[in-house]
């Protein structure tokens, strides 16, 4: 929809999904950023029209939201994609076999080009197995503790989680990050499995697998945006 903002002022161009939910107790809004849209959430006595206000009240913030992210980055033949942030060149190659590979600062995919973004993302999720579990089992043993399981999802506002039962969750997008910012992150949810809280027990446990916590903090802060927009 176009969200006009003020007088004299261009619409803005505003994707919209709209999303139900017997949980909520309000309408609210948040920005998708992997897909850069607007997300309205509605109780299920609300309307469209109750979102469509609020939309319009917070013009500005969600411009500003819009604005602030980064351009999309399409998977596609010649486009260069972080790896442990190491840029890799997407070159498709008809005549390999239908799957991708990393190969010396290149990702060779074969089979039909149209099914290209899906096996790059697949070969990025294998890859983002193969780098986040070790450290976890590395980091859990240091601490004496061991998770329930270890599983990689796609969310939108964190990077990782660690459930109470034990299962610790992590974004495949961070395969695209340095090392020692993915390191820092398993290393932060294995010790949750010793304090479920960031009580200074829990810093000082994170301290024994990991120094950098304030410049990882700070890595994802600037360049984390632009991970969440590579698909």
């Amino acid at each position: 929809m176009l969200l006009r903002l003020a007088p004299g002022v261009p619409p803005l161009r505003c994707p919209l999904r709209w999303r139900v939910s017997p949980r909520a107790r309000r309408v609210s809004l948040r920005i998708d950023p992997v897909e850069g849209e607007v997300v309205v959430t509605l109780p299920p006595t609300a309307s469209q029209r109750a979102g469509l206000a609020l939309l319009r009240r917070h013009a500005g913030w969600v411009a500003t939201r819009l604005h602030a992210l980064p351009p999309p980055l399409r998977l596609a033949p010649g486009v260069a994609v972080p790896v442990g942030d190491v840029p890799h060149l997407v070159q498709h190659e008809t005549a390999r076999p239908g799957s991708a590979l990393l190969s010396e600062g290149r990702i060779l995919v074969g089979g039909a080009e149209e099914a290209l973004p899906r096996r790059v993302l697949a070969l990025l999720r294998a890859e983002a197995s193969l780098r986040i579990a070790p450290r976890a089992w590395r980091h859990a043993a240091t601490l004496g503790v061991a998770p329930q399981a270890i599983r990689l999802k796609d969310p939108r506002s964190r990077w990782a989680s660690c459930a109470v039962d034990g299962t610790l969750a992590f974004s495949w997008r961070l395969v695209m990050a340095p090392p020692w910012v993915l390191d820092y992150v398993v290393a932060h949810e294995v010790a949750h499995l010793r304090e479920m809280n960031h009580s200074p027990r829990f810093w000082a446990s994170l301290a024994r697998l990991s120094p950098h916590r304030a410049a990882a903090h700070g890595w994802l802060r600037q360049h984390g945006p632009r991970l969440l927009r590579v698909g």
